[in-house]
């Protein structure tokens, strides 16, 4: 209860800055929009049904290319942690996919697909693909060696071993993984839609932007932020911290 009433006051405290900012006057209503037209900009989207639509066909695209993230990001990691001489050649360079930004994916894209709704979800694996793949790989090494010692001494090893000990051990670090990659996901959908031709939050963010419309492009990115900390709050830190009670690495 305290810590809601502390981010409810938090929250207050903001939007009385934004609209004492608004009030003196310094940006004009057409760049700096109060609280009031951008709370009238969300109204107006989710009645109109627009924001709705929009939020549906991005959702779409997340899953389809978040599932594909987690698919090939685990394919990837299992291989690097499993084979040293993959992990000594390509795992520097899965360092280097991951640390570049999402946005620089979309011209690649566009030349691929065009613009299209498969563009969108192209950036959105290749965004998920290599933080996930850091994270297994980073689960198989991270498996005790103990165990892995114990299993073999009673006569488990090859595919058993892997899948009797190596994955149960692994299961924190790839619920990481996982949360990691949908964070990193929303953010590249964010950044295919945004020059994409096809539906979505970012799509309709360009076009406020198109027509001047501020008090939607705001409202629109309020809603992309409350996205992503109300599903990375409820749903992934949720299961990641039930995991980790499970497997014992935090206090109940």
């Amino acid at each position: 209860m305290k810590l809601a009433l502390k981010r409810i006051g938090f929250l207050v405290v903001v939007l009385g800055i934004w609209q004492l900012v608004y009030s003196v006057g310094i940006f004009e209503d057409i760049v700096f929009p109060s609280p009031i037209k951008v709370g009238e900009a969300l109204y107006e989207g989710f009645a109109d049904g627009d924001f709705i639509h929009a939020l549906g066909a991005s959702f779409r695209h997340l899953f389809m290319g978040l599932s594909l993230a987690i698919l090939f990001g685990t394919i990837i990691g299992v291989l690097l942690g499993k084979s040293k001489q993959a992990d000594e050649t390509a795992g520097m360079y899965l360092i280097a996919l991951q640390s570049i930004p999402s946005i620089v994916w979309v011209p690649l894209a566009i030349m691929l697909f065009g613009f299209s709704e498969f563009a969108v979800v192209f950036v959105v694996v290749l965004g998920g693909t290599f933080v996930m793949a850091l994270n297994v790989r980073t689960a198989i090494h991270s498996v005790p060696p103990q165990l892995v010692r114990a299993a073999r001494t009673m006569g488990t090893k090859g595919i058993p071993l892997f899948f009797r000990v190596e994955i149960p051990s692994s299961v924190p670090y790839f619920m990481t993984g996982i949360r990691l990659a949908w964070a990193f996901s929303w953010r590249a959908l964010m950044a295919g839609e945004l020059l994409s031709n096809g539906p979505g939050l970012g799509y309709s963010l360009r076009y406020a932007q198109d027509y001047a419309r501020m008090d939607q492009v705001v409202a629109i990115i309020i809603i992309i932020g409350v996205i992503g900390a109300v599903v990375d709050q409820v749903v992934f830190s949720k299961l990641e911290k039930n995991v980790r009670k499970r497997w014992g690495l935090m206090k109940s």
